[in-house]
């Protein structure tokens, strides 16, 4: 009698089977079931080849709000703050470089925390090839990134603004955002990274490239308790008001999904520049020069903040507001860079 073949499956395999069992056969993952996943591979329980297999047939196919929702759980669940962690006010995720415009956001989050607004910001650094990211800026500004999660809650007491690259805020997300260039494509860590919210904000800030995921942020949430939420395309995919163009802020207002559509500032478009010469940042804030365009943004990406924390009821008032902080503010506060 001939035996048949009888092995032990590898806890992780029914996740990569779910998604990848032919074009009938697959199905998107519950929120419990990414939730479980995103457990497994935070813990390291899986293989490289299971980890680069699901990724990539999520990215075929596109994560769902319920999977972000549940890769973000696991997550959050895996996070551990300081027992004595400040509140944050405003959540700023920075996870996609510029390329085409400086990161005139970078002077939004810092004049809404200069009006008392305490701004946590987390991001990633160098996955793509001719960005400039948050991280290597802000020196620009004479502000120094943080290196640990006490690092960060001391500069927010003291500061209100504190940025935290996800290479030390979760290890384990950084290193598969790593895997990039190995693998050609951007993973579903990108969209599930912008979202964790690490220090439970009551106001969250999200910017996208596609304007595919605008829904899917603001579903995932919802989903997740979320209860007030802005997502838009911004700026190379940063959290960015491109003021030469409507823009379209959907969002979750106290757990409802509303959207509303920004008008244009301008009539015609600005050129970009022809280098991103990060020193004009500090320069623009001090008033050593002029930026039809930076300020434009600058003010701009602030009034939608403004509006999400309920400081202005309309688009209107919102820019009126963030345009009064805006000249109002203490330039002297950033030195230029040499």
């Amino acid at each position: 009698m001939v035996q048949t073949t009888r092995y032990e499956e590898h806890p992780f395999a029914q996740y990569i089977r779910i998604l990848g069992k032919g074009k009938n056969g697959s199905r998107s993952l519950t929120e419990e079931e990414a939730c479980d996943a995103m457990r497994m591979v935070l813990d390291e329980a899986v293989t490289p080849e299971q980890l680069g297999a699901f990724l990539m047939l999520l990215r075929v196919k596109e994560e769902t709000a319920d999977e972000v929702a549940g890769f973000v759980r696991a997550t959050r669940e895996w996070l551990r703050l300081p027992a004595d962690a400040p509140h944050v006010d405003l959540d700023w995720s920075s996870y996609a470089g510029k390329r085409r415009q400086l990161p005139w956001f970078i002077l939004s989050t810092l004049l809404l925390a200069e009006n008392g607004a305490t701004v946590f910001m987390h991001g990633a650094s160098g996955h793509t090839n001719g960005r400039i990211y948050t991280r290597d800026v802000l020196a620009a500004l004479g502000i120094a990134p943080c290196t640990s999660l006490q690092e960060a809650c001391r500069q927010l007491e003291t500061e209100r603004f504190a940025y935290l690259d996800i290479e030390h805020l979760c290890p384990r997300l950084h290193r598969i955002i790593e895997l990039r260039p190995l693998l050609g494509l951007r993973s579903p860590v990108h969209t599930v990274a912008r979202s964790i919210n690490p220090f439970g904000a009551p106001y969250v800030m999200q910017g996208i490239f596609h304007p595919g995921y605008r829904p899917v942020h603001q579903e995932a949430a919802r989903l997740l308790g979320d209860a007030n939420v802005a997502v838009i395309k911004g700026e190379g995919g940063e959290i960015e008001r491109n003021p030469d163009i409507p823009c379209l802020v959907q969002r979750v207002r106290d757990g409802e999904l509303v959207e509303e559509e920004w008008p244009a500032l301008f009539e015609r478009r600005h050129v970009k520049d022809d280098e991103l010469d990060v020193r004009r940042l500090a320069q623009l804030w001090r008033g050593d020069i002029e930026d039809e365009y930076g300020t434009a943004a600058v003010v701009s990406t602030a009034a939608i903040a403004l509006q999400l924390m309920g400081r202005a009821e309309t688009p209107a008032a919102a820019l009126a507001l963030a345009q009064a902080l805006w000249d109002a503010r203490a330039r002297d506060s950033y030195v230029a860079a040499a």
